[in-house]
């Protein structure tokens, strides 16, 4: 497979903030950019010829002109183009599944709000074995990914689990971290066991040994990561609270949120409850990375 960073393009703000997303990832990365229209009209006796045919026109130039702005951009930069007809969530799907990251437009209804995700964006990531990062109109104007924003969050917010391995979740934040020169705040959160809800009524302290304990599972998950990535800068927070609250909470000023998605769950695709949730009230491009 050769290297290279895929786009879901369309004519919508977000499709192009995505485009611009994508290109800037790419020239970070040193490898291509392909920008992939997915054409559903239907062709059939009842749709005239000429209608589909200013159709293909129209998404041939606006592929044509996205790729001049990204060479623009980033000169040096390789880009191709292409126009497949199908289905959005399979062809998208088998882009995104040839690519090492693929960006989506996601429209969004606001700060608090947060994402409007469609459903060919939610099927794509609930299939694809890449990376998705789904990108937000206004996201993509802000300051140089490269530098912290102006308040001193961290560049990159990293949502994890320290229950379960999650190598590929690891690998993707740190090296999207070193290669922006990022911070990178890594968040845990969890939540008493019912069974010892009056326990911590009667003694404060098992909520505290508790925390403890998750702080120090997060260290150890993180420290060979820290090793490997000294340049690195790694913030820890291991905090008694809803998960997906807290990652929004976290995402304010970030330039990229990254949670992940197990692939291996026996009911088919499937995007996690805390995944959806920071996907549609994230206020920074969130990337959603499949695990094991």
């Amino acid at each position: 497979m050769t290297r290279h960073v895929t786009v879901g393009l369309d004519e919508s703000p977000e499709g192009l903030a995505a485009a611009r997303w994508a290109a800037r990832e790419a020239a970070l990365r040193g490898v291509p950019l392909r920008l992939v229209h997915v054409e559903e009209w239907p062709v059939t006796p009842e749709i005239p010829q000429t209608f589909t045919q200013s159709l293909v026109e129209r998404y041939e130039a606006l592929l044509r002109d996205t790729a001049d702005r990204a060479r623009r951009d980033h000169p040096g930069l390789e880009v191709t183009t292409e126009l497949v007809q199908g289905r959005a969530v399979e062809e998208l799907t088998r882009a995104a599944n040839e690519a090492e990251v693929t960006a989506l437009g996601s429209r969004g209804l606001g700060r608090l709000l947060g994402f409007l995700i469609g459903s060919v964006s939610l099927g794509v990531v609930a299939k694809t074995r890449s990376p998705v990062v789904l990108v937000r109109q206004q996201q993509t104007d802000a300051a140089s990914p490269s530098q912290e924003t102006s308040d001193g969050l961290p560049g990159i917010v990293l949502g994890l689990d320290v229950s379960h391995p999650c190598d590929p979740l690891l690998a993707f934040a740190f090296e999207q971290a070193a290669r922006r020169g990022a911070a990178l705040q890594a968040v845990h959160s969890w939540s008493l066991p019912a069974t010892y809800t009056y326990a911590a009524i009667l003694d404060p302290a098992v909520g505290s040994g508790l925390g403890q304990h998750a702080a120090q599972a997060l260290t150890d998950m993180l420290r060979p990561w820290r090793a490997e990535f000294p340049q690195v800068d790694v913030t820890e927070t291991a905090v008694m609270a809803p998960p997906a609250g807290e990652l929004v909470e976290a995402s304010r000023g970030a330039d990229l949120v990254v949670v992940g998605r197990r692939s291996s769950r026996p009911v088919g695709p499937h995007v996690g409850h805390v995944a959806q949730a920071v996907i549609h009230h994230s206020s920074a491009p969130v990337a959603v990375v499949p695990y094991e």
